[in-house]
């Protein structure tokens, strides 16, 4: 009898001490996550980085080395700055690719847009529609509308700026070399890609500057559009040395204009004879150079481009506007069989990666 009464009374303590210890641990227990409690301090560090203001470039057609060269100047520029950079283009040099991917970017709301305009006019509403979403637009390479890039007057003036080359002055350039490798006089042919290309308008306007400036020494036999179709552009330049067997130059006003007008030279057995300027200079403009294929190769400035766009746009963001031209005029490297292995040539060719 006196067992069952012991029993009970021991369980109730033997209970009650355990009940005792678990609340001690449960009491302490709160003061375990108190290192925790630095955790979002150290993910306050890295939040900046989601703040990084955004800068977007939209090239004329992904892979060109000019291009690819323009995109290694802003991401170099863009990294300096802490700036996150985001950059894609059409396969092809076209408006009808190129405004989808406007569209896509303005989606994504950056806070720049640099834009390598396809082309003068199609442009000029996917593009505003940008700058009405609230984001700052810059063009680089070409440019829009029918002011030689001129963001001054009431139409355009919600551009803040064009940076490229002053590709009338490119045009003299070239066209003035070969016209002085004719010694001065002869016929002369011109290679371009399609009307309504800023670049490629200029060029051309600049070339005619110079063949006007001889005097009618040097005759204009004919100018094509070959649409940026290197095997178009031979086809063209074949045609015109049958016709004109005694032709002496040729201006192509791009990488696609010249490599198809220095082929078809080569297949007639004319390298040498007639001469072949070459705007921009890829690494096969390069190799063309060394094998007497073409003449002269006038390279662009690509990488400033990139660089200068993004400090531009970063400027834009900052509300720092007394720091951007208008317009920020590029200069040229002109490149020769003479001067090809100079430091200053070899910087100005586009690399492809």
């Amino acid at each position: 009898m006196s067992y069952k009464r012991l029993r009970t009374p021991i369980w109730i303590v033997v209970l009650t001490l355990l009940l005792l210890a678990l609340g001690a641990c449960t009491a302490v227990a709160p003061a375990a996550p108190a290192p925790a409690a630095e955790a979002p301090a150290e993910a306050a560090a890295e939040a900046p980085a989601g703040d990084a203001p955004t800068v977007a470039l939209i090239y004329g057609v992904r892979g060109d080395g000019f291009y690819v060269t323009m995109e290694a100047g802003a991401r170099a520029k863009a990294e300096e700055l802490g700036v996150e950079l985001i950059a894609d283009g059409p396969a092809q040099f076209d408006p009808v690719l190129q405004v989808p991917i406007l569209d896509a970017i303005i989606a994504q709301q950056p806070d720049a847009i640099c834009i390598a305009a396809t082309e003068r006019t199609a442009l000029i509403e996917p593009m505003r529609r940008a700058h009405d979403a609230g984001i700052h637009m810059f063009s680089v390479d070409t440019y829009i509308g029918d002011t030689s890039g001129d963001y001054n007057v009431e139409d355009l003036n919600w551009m803040f700026s064009y940076i490229g080359s002053d590709n009338v002055e490119g045009g003299e350039i070239g066209c003035s070399a070969i016209i002085d490798a004719m010694g001065g006089s002869g016929k002369f042919y011109i290679s371009t890609t399609q009307p309504g290309v800023s670049t490629v308008d200029q060029r051309v306007e600049g070339c005619q500057n110079a063949i006007e400036a001889t005097n009618g020494a040097v005759e204009l036999v004919g100018l094509d559009y070959n649409n940026n179709n290197s095997s178009r552009a031979a086809e063209q330049t074949a045609a015109v040395l049958a016709s004109h067997p005694d032709l002496g130059g040729i201006f192509g006003t791009n990488l696609f204009s010249a490599r198809g007008a220095a082929q078809a030279v080569a297949n007639a057995g004319l390298t040498g004879a007639v001469r072949v300027a070459n705007f921009d200079a890829p690494e096969d403009a390069i190799q063309a150079l060394r094998e007497e294929v073409v003449d002269i190769v006038i390279a662009q400035l690509p990488y400033e481009m990139g660089q200068v766009c993004v400090d531009y746009a970063v400027a834009a963001i900052n509300g720092d506007l007394d720091a951007i031209q208008r317009r920020y005029p590029t200069g040229y490297t002109i490149i020769t069989r003479d001067n090809v292995d100079t430091t200053e040539a070899q910087q100005a060719i586009y690399k492809s990666e």
